[in-house]
């Protein structure tokens, strides 16, 4: 799977003010930043990211994936420390 398939998946699917994705192959790392982060729990972020990409993973297009996800201020706060 490309990394433009991914970022087409999930700006289509989120209202995301950033998003970054690297990574090859079957395994990808993402940050994405928005305000649908606003007072959720990290583990209700991880199922926002992962609600758009449900298919690719249940058919081994993407194997791992690594989310951390921000509101915008949390980001202008820890986008200095990745």
């Amino acid at each position: 799977m490309q990394i433009s398939e991914i970022e087409d998946l999930l700006h289509s699917a989120l209202s995301l003010s950033e998003l970054k994705i690297t990574g090859e192959g079957a395994s990808f790392q993402i940050v994405a930043v928005g305000d649908i982060f606003d007072g959720v729990s990290r583990l209700k972020k991880q199922q926002i990211i992962y609600a758009p990409l449900k298919q690719q993973i249940a058919d081994g297009s993407i194997h791992a994936i690594t989310i951390k996800a921000f509101t915008p201020e949390q980001w202008k706060r820890e986008k200095h420390f990745l």
